[in-house]
């Protein structure tokens, strides 16, 4: 069934499984679903959410199960969802832990691909990409999917998203440290992600999409470069282009929906869910046409959007936007951090938010993004002890479906 803009939602969240108390990933996501179902299947339904395993071993995926209608009471089905796995897990010393990137794990050694259902699948992707680094086996998200009905909807759609991509990193970064230190980066997971898959680099190109606002522009523009170009690697032929695209939003006219892919999983899913319902509201103003006009959007080049994406990942909510034009969009007519951007943009749309997504927007927009919150939390101290206790407290986080404060 094809739906109308923002008539219906579907959202995904990943997590990871870290034995307790040290943290050490555990790659034991087919015991989780074998526990729950009885027996080994890639895809659990648990009535309105569905859990699903991923490309390595240790992360489980929560979806909505199906297209929702009703973000207000998400957050609650996923914490149940969260406290349910938590006691499947509790025989293997295992919880799942949040944030992006696990801050400890060695991906060279302790990555184990899926070996059951698509194994065949990943086992090309790693043949082809190595997926034994952290743009692969360590990183986390919440993606959202949004329908389009048809090339119109899909025009205005692809066009608002483009636009707002860049500074999503700016509210949802949460993945500083790597290997045990900071990266330099407050989105580290966007960094990797830029480049994971240089061996074919039309797949990810530039994150931003490319200017196509049809589907025969983005089939000649995006699908059918990707396809020649996997061919000499995809001698089995059982890629998807559609599978294959990994800009930071991704077009899948197979389901007519655009799923945005930039943001980093929070802390709880109270927090992921507003930040959701936050990015659609703006949407829906990019949409009208009440911030600048739909031939305006159109006319961003991706080359312009990425050189602002990519100083956002770097510092976050504190990027300094110097892009006049940029700024304008937004009604700003001087330099502005990224986080007056959004603070600007909630108080345009923050009235259509529930109150308890106000309550978290709000949260994050006077604390800063979960990845600054983990910096000062951690104190310049990147000790194993002491990163240990910090993203414990975010595992309590996540149980408890509570705001991490530093």
């Amino acid at each position: 069934m094809a739906y109308h803009l923002f008539e219906v939602y579907g959202i995904e969240l990943e997590y990871m499984l870290v034995k307790i108390p040290e943290l050490k990933i555990n790659p034991i996501v087919d015991k989780l679903l074998t526990k729950k179902n009885g027996s080994l299947t890639s895809d659990v339904e648990n009535g309105k959410i569905e859990w699903s395993n991923e490309l390595v071993s240790h992360v489980v995926e929560m979806k909505t199960n199906g297209p929702t209608a009703d973000l207000e009471g998400l957050d609650r089905l996923f914490s149940e969802n969260v406290r349910e796995i938590n006691g499947l897990l509790d025989e293997f010393g295992t919880r799942l832990l949040p944030t992006a990137a696990h801050p400890m794990m060695d991906p060279h050694t302790e990555t184990k691909l899926w070996q059951h259902h698509y194994s065949k699948i990943y086992a090309l992707y790693n043949r082809i990409f190595d997926c034994k680094g952290h743009g692969w086996s360590n990183v986390q998200s919440m993606h959202i999917n949004l329908p389009f009905f048809d090339d119109a909807e899909f025009e205005k759609l692809h066009a608002a998203i483009r636009l707002l991509l860049p500074i999503i990193p700016g509210l949802a970064a949460s993945s500083p440290v790597l290997d045990g230190d900071f990266t330099g980066y407050k989105d580290a997971r966007m960094h990797y992600y830029k480049t994971n898959q240089k061996e074919i680099p039309h797949m990810t190109g530039k994150v931003i999409p490319e200017q196509v606002f049809n589907k025969a522009d983005y089939n000649k523009v995006i699908f059918e470069p990707i396809t020649e170009a996997i061919k000499p690697f995809d001698t089995e032929k059982i890629l998807d282009h559609h599978f294959l695209n990994s800009r930071g939003a991704i077009s899948r006219f197979d389901r007519n929906a655009i799923e945005i892919r930039v943001i980093d999983i929070q802390e709880n899913p109270s927090a992921d869910v507003a930040i959701a319902a936050l990015i659609i509201e703006v949407l829906k103003l990019l949409v009208r046409e009440e911030l600048i006009s739909l031939e305006d959007q159109k006319s961003w080049h991706e080359d312009e959007l990425f050189r602002i994406f990519d100083e956002v990942i770097v510092n976050a909510e504190n990027t300094l936007i110097t892009d006049k034009r940029f700024l304008a969009v937004f009604d700003l007519h001087k330099e502005a951090d990224v986080k007056s951007i959004w603070k600007k943009l909630y108080e345009k749309v923050g009235e259509q938010l529930s109150e308890n997504h106000q309550k978290h927007i709000e949260f994050i927009l006077q604390n800063g993004s979960l990845a600054t919150r983990i910096l000062k939390a951690l104190r310049n101290d990147f000790s194993q002890a002491h990163i240990i206790r910090v993203y414990s407290r975010l595992a309590e986080c996540l149980q408890e479906n509570r705001m991490f404060r530093p």
